[in-house]
């Protein structure tokens, strides 16, 4: 059919011809040979271009013992001084460049590739997290540096401290005082923070050593390492009892000794199924979950009809406790589990 077609837009034009006969333009097209593809002109070089041997002696001249310590523009400006030109000087660099013999001579900083912190809680005790907030004063530039230690898992706070300065011997004190009212053991117990100054303090590491515990840092640059701390420092700048600005140290300790009982032992988390941290941190949970399903399954059997989906569960209790989980098929090697919790301390 496509040679009668051809035959007879010989006489008639192609749209003609297949509008007489009833075939598509683009049968005809592809029944058509492809024509042979020309061979690529051979490249031709600009008059003005240098040749092998040009390039090579401008090469050869650059890494001389007379100018290999000299940058292309100085020599380009030697020679001119001489009566001699090569080239110009971006040539020059086009040259160095094609043969991998430039880079920037002088020492550059280097930042250390900082690997991104992957801590795994399945229990209290197993990984805190602690930073440093400021609360204003009664003048401007006046504050006073709160201290917080948190427990990822139960998102309690083991320890805290208000000073007017930021100090390591401070980080110190805390860290220790923390380490010992909840009785932590060696190698059960890493400790997370950021970059800040105290946080890197030789003396505070040199104290983790002697503790047994295992330090972590953020990644510089990074809020999204250390979310825990961040988290309640927003829960704790949003209580509206918080003051913009406090009169003296002793206003605002007096504020924080308030607000950290409230905290562990009255505010029921969302990340925690609605307990208080310290209900997970001393194993409390279980039992309040246990008697909330109680009370949600006699609330049903009274009113089943006001339940569309069947009988109410309470929130899920945490499991495990992430900074950071690896991506899925990355092994990751979690740390080991305490085999109990002392509660002598709790107040």
């Amino acid at each position: 059919m496509s040679q009668a077609v051809e035959q007879l837009a010989q006489t008639v034009s192609l749209y003609q011809a297949c509008a007489v006969l009833g075939v598509p333009r683009s049968a005809i097209y592809r029944a058509r040979p492809m024509p042979l593809a020309a061979p690529p002109a051979p490249r031709t070089w600009p008059a003005r271009t240098l040749s092998l041997a040009e390039r090579e002696a401008v090469r050869q001249t650059l890494n001389s013992q007379r100018f290999q310590n000299d940058a292309p523009r100085e020599v380009y400006a030697t020679l001119l001084d001489e009566g001699m030109f090569l080239c110009s000087v971006s040539t020059m660099y086009r040259i160095l460049a094609e043969n991998a013999e430039i880079r920037e001579r002088r020492d550059q900083l280097r930042h250390p590739a900082y690997t991104k912190p992957e801590l795994l809680a399945t229990g209290p005790n197993q990984v805190w997290s602690w930073d440093i907030t400021q609360l204003r004063g009664p003048a401007k530039w006046t504050y006073y540096y709160l201290y917080v230690m948190l427990d990822i898992f139960s998102r309690y706070v083991v320890g805290w401290l208000l000073a007017e300065q930021e100090a390591s011997d401070l980080a110190q004190e805390l860290i220790a005082a923390s380490c010992a009212k909840q009785a932590i053991r060696a190698d059960q117990l890493t400790i997370h923070a950021d970059r800040g100054s105290p946080m890197i303090a030789k003396s505070v590491a040199q104290l983790m050593i002697d503790l047994e515990v295992t330090e972590s840092h953020s990644r510089p640059h990074v809020p999204d390492d250390n979310p825990f701390s961040e988290a309640q420092f927003k829960t704790l700048k949003y209580r509206p009892d918080y003051l913009d600005r406090f009169g003296s140290p002793m206003d605002a300790r007096q504020w924080a000794q308030g607000f950290f009982p409230w905290y562990n032992h009255n505010h029921h988390h969302t990340g925690l199924g609605l307990m208080t941290p310290a209900a997970v941190h001393y194993g409390w949970a279980s039992q309040i979950y246990t008697e909330r399903q109680r009370v949600l399954q006699l609330a049903y059997a009274q009113h089943p009809e006001r339940f569309v989906k069947g009988l109410p569960v309470p929130p899920a209790l945490p499991r495990a406790v992430w900074i950071n989980p690896p991506k899925p098929g990355t092994a990751f090697k979690a740390a080991p589990v305490p085999t109990g919790v002392d509660t002598d301390d709790l107040h």
